[in-house]
């Protein structure tokens, strides 16, 4: 499948900035089923300087600052997107992805093999995933036991955060911490995202944080609203001798062709669409707006 994307990230302040220091994760990159074919990043007011880098995961990062005073900021972005992910979801299923167990998985993770060692930093702490209390590590020991296999266990917890957790738009910020999402069973897909992984790195297991876009599909014989797309976060567990695994506990499914990755980290804090610092002395309107459009 091909998409056209259309991202616009809209900043209007009460007050005039003088001054901004932006970082933006909005470029997607190249990953399993993936390929990036266009891409261009429009910023208003014109930055005074701006720069590009790949950080430590691989994602790629915009740097930019204006330095002249302004009431708007609006960030514009456009990428052209080849998804083929369809054809590996069979491969989920197979006995090589199902016949780990989390008895093997535990053993394989001494290993200290380039890829091994690569996945085991998706098990530390990171800055909005910390230690994990005992209500964390009891929920997810409900679906992984010894001798279960992992991609078995995996679907189960996202099925569960699926039935058990409401999605609440605005319930949740985020600066929310994970105990409260777990103790009042709301949020939105970053939090459910982040829960997940969460409760697989309680039990040992590597889980990374998967930032992106979803197609929203309209009911049959309804046309597609302009603006109905999203933002959108799921989680990756590693499967050791098979690879990567994408889960989606907000909708209860495997990611497909309309789910577009823009980047992965350890949890929300290292892919923000868009994070930075101003001078002024006055507060702000966020709007965000997605359209994915695709290519026939």
């Amino acid at each position: 499948m091909l998409f056209n994307i259309t991202h616009t990230t809209k900043y209007q302040y009460n007050a005039p900035v003088s001054y901004g220091h932006n970082i933006a994760t909005l470029r997607p990159r190249k990953s399993k089923g993936q390929e990036l074919l266009d891409y261009t990043i429009e910023i208003s007011p014109e930055p005074a300087e701006i720069s590009e880098r790949i950080d430590f995961f691989g994602n790629y990062i915009t740097r930019f600052s204006i330095q002249t005073e302004h009431e708007v900021l609006k960030v514009t972005t456009k990428s052209q997107i080849k998804r083929e992910y369809a054809q590996f979801q069979e491969g989920f299923f197979s006995d090589a992805c199902k016949s780990v167990t989390m008895k093997s998985a535990l053993e394989s993770l001494q290993s200290t093999n380039l890829d091994i060692l690569d996945a085991k930093q998706y098990i530390l702490e990171s800055i909005f995933i910390k230690k994990m209390d005992a209500g964390i590590h009891e929920y997810a020991r409900k679906s992984f036991q010894s001798n279960r296999s992992v991609f078995d266990a995996a679907f189960e917890l996202m099925q569960r955060i699926y039935t058990d957790f409401d999605f609440v738009s605005g319930f949740t910020s985020i600066s929310t911490p994970i105990r409260e999402v777990m103790e009042e069973k709301k949020g939105v897909c970053q939090d459910f995202a982040q829960i997940a992984i969460a409760c697989i790195r309680s039990v040992g297991l590597p889980a990374k944080y998967i930032s992106g876009y979803i197609e929203t599909l309209p009911p049959p014989g309804e046309e597609k609203l302009v603006g109905a797309d999203a933002s959108h976060a799921w989680f990756s567990i590693f499967i050791p001798g098979f690879g990567w695994v994408d889960f989606d506990p907000t909708n209860n499914q495997i990611p497909r062709d309309q789910h577009i990755v823009v980047g992965w980290g350890r949890d929300y804090y290292d892919v923000p669409p868009l994070k930075g610092v101003v001078y002024g002395s006055g507060q702000s309107k966020l709007k965000v707006a997605v359209d994915i459009a695709r290519i026939e």
